[in-house]
């Protein structure tokens, strides 16, 4: 008769696997009150303390730290290890099935002491889960797993030394990550640690030559259960994904949830959002309201953002926070595209796609990766991700929290005398620029990204790459009109006498503050009426004079509170 020793925190689900292992002729060893559960559900069960002899000793400290039950998970299958275990009575233990306290929810508890995460932190879990996977024994410390030994088990053990060999593997990662998170929080954060579960493995990295490349995930997300996590996107369609798909697919997320979250902030609603990316930053962006996607039509916020930069958006990536549909589809590949020629695009990520949309996004060779995940829809405040951020630095490693600031704009003394439209403009403009590389000047009008001057060195070259951008962008849509080669309906964006983008009464945000007047004229110059930046320049009272002088609304907020640099 084989023996499994059973000792859970979380009581969910474990009488129902102990009767299945009762069921396959499996006698229970168990511990405390892991013991009395089950016994109390009509299962046999062996106290540990029958075993080792003693009661728990040290108010519970110590309870399966003991020879007897060591002994009978680290032993080997050899005649010299067998007999020591006859002689000294240790009963041989097959299965080890294990949760630990919940040290980390303890750690992150904002009444939790010195003497409280102590007290959470398991001694004898993480060891006998080590033991168990030093003896090559059945160790289950995941939950999920349970039913997938169960399933193993009535197969007869098929590869049975890889079966046990990743059981062990992963017991030897929660507990490291376990002891790790006891070293961070005694040590307040001297000593720090990451550990990933490799997900999927990419052709390359972001060059070819940088091979291998994958993708790990928190080991702890299975947990913590991060619905827009990377590895909870569906792939319904398309290749897997690249390494640079996934910088892309995350970056989109933070841009499509912070403007989620800035819109249900400010206005209590989500509207529908689209966002197309080239390179990680947004090169389109457009926000509608809902009647727009009953009518049928989903399309404003589509329109918008394909119109953003016509050229760019070829061979980019989209994400948009509503179903696909044909119309949507269609849209993505052929509105204001040449007559005949569909637009190459890598990822459209969405929450649902239609079967009729799935085959016209799709492309030869599975060049276009079709990723749907539900949580994406309406996604807003509660979707930010609130994770620290890592990036590796030579030698080491740098941490950080999240991007989590989302501004009020109701605080500010503008506020009052701007249009809804405008404010929703400087959210728009806000969460595209503060989620793409900085030093970043963002310019919106009527719900559309005009432009994003990204990853600049100076406020000046920000500003002037904006309005450059938005003006090429005009002229390419205008090139295409005048041949006859897109629909009509790309018109009055632009000014035809000089391509330049009609940028009067558009909104701008700046990632940080203006260090001199300067880029502000360059603002001012073409037409923008209304700023959102931070203060903490020496020459801010210079800059709100000059904004006071040209009629141009400026809404300023604190430097160190509302700065957006990103991906610096």
């Amino acid at each position: 008769m084989k023996t499994a020793l059973i000792s859970v925190y979380n009581k969910e689900g474990i009488t129902e696997f102990a009767k299945e292992l009762v069921g396959l002729g499996w006698k229970i060893i168990s511990s405390g009150g892991t013991a009395k559960h089950l016994a109390q559900a009509g299962i046999p069960v062996t106290d540990v303390t029958e075993i080792t002899g003693m009661p728990p000793i040290l108010d519970h400290r110590v309870l399966t730290l003991h020879p007897k039950i060591h002994g009978g998970l680290l032993a080997l299958d050899k005649p010299e290890h067998k007999a020591e275990l006859e002689k000294y009575g240790i009963p041989w233990i097959d299965l080890v099935c294990i949760d630990l306290y919940p040290l980390e929810n303890e750690v992150k508890n904002p009444n939790a002491t010195r003497e409280s995460v102590i007290e959470k932190t398991d001694i004898g879990g993480p060891t006998m889960l080590r033991s168990a996977a030093k003896g090559r024994r059945i160790v289950i410390c995941d939950p999920s797993d349970r039913q997938k030994v169960i399933e193993w088990l009535k197969a007869g053990e098929p590869d049975r030394e890889e079966f046990l060999n990743n059981l062990a593997a992963k017991a030897e990662a929660i507990v490291a990550r376990y002891a790790s998170i006891s070293s961070t929080y005694l040590s307040h954060g001297v000593y720090e640690g990451i550990f990933g579960k490799k997900v999927s493995e990419c052709a390359y990295g972001e060059n070819a030559y940088q091979k291998p490349a994958s993708l790990y995930h928190d080991i702890n997300n299975d947990v913590n259960h991060d619905k827009l996590a990377i590895h909870s996107w569906e792939l319904l369609a398309g290749s897997p994904l690249s390494y640079n798909n996934i910088c892309d697919l995350d970056r989109m997320i933070q841009t499509t949830t912070h403007i989620g979250a800035g819109m249900e902030k400010n206005f209590n609603t989500v509207p529908l959002i689209a966002i197309g990316a080239k390179h990680g930053n947004a090169c389109g962006a457009g926000i509608a309201q809902e009647p727009f996607l009953r009518n049928g039509e989903g399309l404003g916020a589509v329109d918008k953002m394909l119109q953003g930069d016509l050229r760019a958006i070829f061979g980019g990536s989209v994400m948009l926070n509503f179903p696909v549909d044909e119309k949507v589809a269609e849209e993505l590949i052929h509105k204001f595209s040449p007559e005949g020629i569909r637009r190459l695009l890598d990822v459209v990520a969405a929450p649902f796609f239609t079967t009729e949309a799935i085959e016209i996004l799709a492309r030869k060779k599975g060049k276009c990766r079709l990723l749907a995940n539900p949580n994406i829809e309406k996604a807003g405040l509660n979707s930010l991700d609130m994770e620290p951020r890592f990036r590796y630095v030579r030698g080491g490693f740098l941490q950080q929290p999240n991007y989590t600031f989302v501004p009020n704009l109701a605080r500010t003394v503008l506020a009052s005398s701007l249009e809804k439209t405008v404010l929703m403009d400087l959210i728009l403009s806000w969460a595209v620029g503060c989620t793409s590389n900085s030093n970043t000047i963002t310019l919106v009008k009527d719900g559309r990204l005009m432009s994003n001057g990204v990853g600049q060195q100076d406020r000046v070259g920000a500003a002037k790459l904006a309005i450059f951008r938005a003006d090429d962008a005009a002229k390419f849509a205008y090139d295409q009109q005048k041949n006859s080669l897109a629909s009509s309906s790309s018109a009055g964006t632009f000014c035809e006498e000089n391509f330049s983008a009609d940028l009067s009464d558009a909104t701008a945000y700046s990632d940080s503050f203006f260090p001199f007047p300067d880029a502000v004229e360059v603002l001012i110059d073409r037409g923008i009426k209304t700023i959102f930046s931070t203060s903490g320049s020496v020459n801010d009272e210079k800059i709100v004079e000059l904004c006071k002088s040209k009629g141009v609304k400026l809404i300023m907020l604190p430097d160190a509170e509302a700065r957006g640099f990103y991906q610096h």
